[in-house]
C-alpha cells in the first residue's frame, strides 16, 4: 500500500484538481452570464451628467424636461432608484471615475484647487487625507481603460472660452490657487460667448495621473469636438463623459447669458445632443448612453432672517454606501457668503439622495423601468464590468450590484 505521505499527496492532488475544475467552471459561467446581459457586447459608453434635481421633480407629471422624462424614457430604461453619493457636486463626479469617497474639501467643491495630502490608504482602496487633486498613485477609470487598450474622452462645454481662466484642453486652475470657474462668466466684448465651464464638474482634473499625462490635452476637450469624433467608429472613444456648461446642465437658473437654466435648459441640451449621439455609428453598433444627475436638490430651503438662507440636504444613501475615512460626523453645517447673502448649509447625512437616471441602448427594450437601487459607485462598477477591468475603491464594495438584467432587457 501507499505510505501515509503518498496517500495525503494523492488526496491533495485530487482535491486541487477538483478545485481547479470548480474555478474554471465558475469563470466560464460568470463570463457567459455577463455576455447574456448584453454588457460585454457594449463597446462605447456615453455618460451625460446633469445637476441638482430630485427624482420627483425631473420625472414627475409636470416636469420641465419632457424630452428626458417622457421621450427618452420611452426609448430606453428609466432607472428610478439611482442615487447620488454626496452633496454638493465634486465628490459625486470623483466617485464616478475613481470610486473614491470625499474629503471635506471635495465634499464642498474645492473652492481652492489644492493638492491632496495623502496620509495612508484603507484596506478597501480609499485614500486617507485631505485636499482635492489626488496623487498619481490613485487610479481612475481612464487609467484602467488606457492600460487595457481602450480609449476615453471628456467633452467639456465652454472649456477654454475664457483662456485667462482655463485652457481649451485639459483646462483647470493653477494648483493651490482659487478656482475662478466656481461661478459662470457672462458674455462680454472680451469673451463673446461667456464662459460657464466649471472645473468641479470635470472629474478628470482632480487626478495627477490624468492632468500630468501627455494624453490629457487630447482626451479632455471642448464639447464642440464631439460631432466630428462621432462621424466614425474609429474616432469615437470607448468611454465618453459629457459635461454641459453651468446653464445647460441645469445648475444655474436663470443663467448669466439670459437662458432660463434649470431643467428647461437641460432639456434643450438633451434635445440637441442625444440624437447626435444615438445616430452615430459607434452608438448604433454597440453603444450605451447613461443620463444621470450628480445629486438631488436640497430637501428644504428657508429664510430665517433677511440676507440669510438655510439649505438642508437629507443626504440619503442606497446600496450600503460608506462615508469613507475622511469626513467628520454628520449632521454637518457650514456657511458661505455670496454677494452679501449668507447661505447656511446643513447636510443631515453623507449621501446624495435619489435622482433617477435614464439609459438607452440597443440592449435595452424601450419602456423598461428598473426599481433596483444603484449609485455612482454602481455605475463605475458596471463600466468596469463592460470592459472587464478591476474595481476601483468603493466600486469593489462587497454586495454592490452593477447594472443587470433589470436594465439590459433586450438580449
Amino acid at each position: 500500500g501507499m505510505s501515509k505521505r503518498t496517500r495525503m499527496r494523492t488526496l491533495f492532488a485530487a482535491i486541487s484538481a477538483a478545485l481547479i475544475g470548480v474555478v474554471v467552471a465558475a469563470c466560464g459561467s460568470s463570463s457567459s452570464s455577463i455576455a447574456q446581459t448584453g454588457q460585454q457586447q457594449i463597446r462605447h459608453v456615453f455618460v451625460i451628467t446633469l445637476e441638482n434635481e430630485n427624482y420627483a421633480t425631473t420625472f414627475g407629471a409636470s416636469s420641465k424636461a419632457p424630452y428626458l422624462s417622457q421621450t427618452l424614457v420611452s426609448q430606453g430604461a428609466l432607472v428610478q432608484q439611482y442615487y447620488g453619493t454626496g452633496h454638493v457636486s465634486l465628490d459625486n463626479y470623483i466617485s464616478m471615475i475613481s470610486g473614491q469617497a470625499p474629503t471635506p474639501e471635495t465634499d464642498n467643491d474645492c473652492i481652492t484647487y489644492q493638492d491632496y495630502k495623502l496620509t495612508g490608504m484603507t484596506q478597501d482602496g480609499q485614500a486617507i487625507g485631505s485636499g482635492c487633486v489626488y496623487p498619481a498613485s490613485i487610479k481612475t477609470l481612464p487609467d484602467q481603460l488606457r492600460a487595457a487598450g481602450y480609449t476615453w474622452k471628456g467633452y467639456e462645454d465652454d472649456m477654454g472660452n475664457d483662456p485667462t481662466r482655463e485652457a481649451a484642453t485639459c483646462g483647470h486652475p493653477t494648483l493651490n490657487t482659487t478656482d475662478l470657474t466656481q461661478s459662470a462668466e457672462a458674455p462680454s466684448a472680451a469673451v463673446p460667448l461667456g464662459d460657464q465651464y466649471a472645473t468641479r464638474h470635470n472629474p478628470f482634473m482632480y487626478f495627477h495621473s490624468i492632468i500630468d499625462s501627455p494624453g490629457c490635452g487630447q482626451n479632455v476637450v471642448n464639447l464642440n469636438r464631439l460631432t466630428t469624433d462621432l462621424q466614425s467608429i474609429s474616432t469615437t472613444a470607448n468611454f465618453n463623459l459629457i459635461t454641459p456648461n453651468l446653464c445647460d446642465d441645469g445648475h444655474d437658473s436663470p443663467c448669466v447669458n439670459g437662458q432660463p437654466g434649470g431643467l428647461t435648459s437641460a432639456n434643450t441640451f438633451l434635445q440637441k445632443w442625444v440624437p447626435i449621439i444615438t445616430a452615430s455609428p459607434a452608438f448604433q453598433k454597440d453603444g450605451l448612453l447613461i443620463i444621470n444627475f450628480d445629486e438631488s436638490s436640497y430637501a428644504s430651503v428657508t429664510q430665517p432672517s433677511a440676507g440669510q438662507t438655510q439649505l438642508t440636504f437629507a443626504g440619503t444613501t442606497c446600496c450600503s454606501q460608506q462615508p469613507g475615512p475622511n469626513l467628520p460626523a454628520f449632521p454637518q453645517t457650514s456657511s458661505l457668503t455670496y454677494k452679501g447673502l449668507t447661505i447656511n448649509l446643513t447636510k443631515q447625512s453623507f449621501g446624495g439622495d435619489q435622482t433617477g437616471a435614464v439609459m438607452i441602448s440597443r440592449f435595452i427594450k424601450p419602456g423598461t423601468v428598473s426599481t433596483v437601487q444603484y449609485n455612482h459607485y454602481s455605475m463605475l462598477k458596471s463600466i468596469e464590468d463592460i470592459f472587464q477591468l478591476g474595481y476601483l475603491g468603493y466600486a469593489g464594495q462587497a454586495g454592490l450590484v452593477g447594472f443587470g438584467n433589470d436594465i439590459f432587457t433586450n438580449l
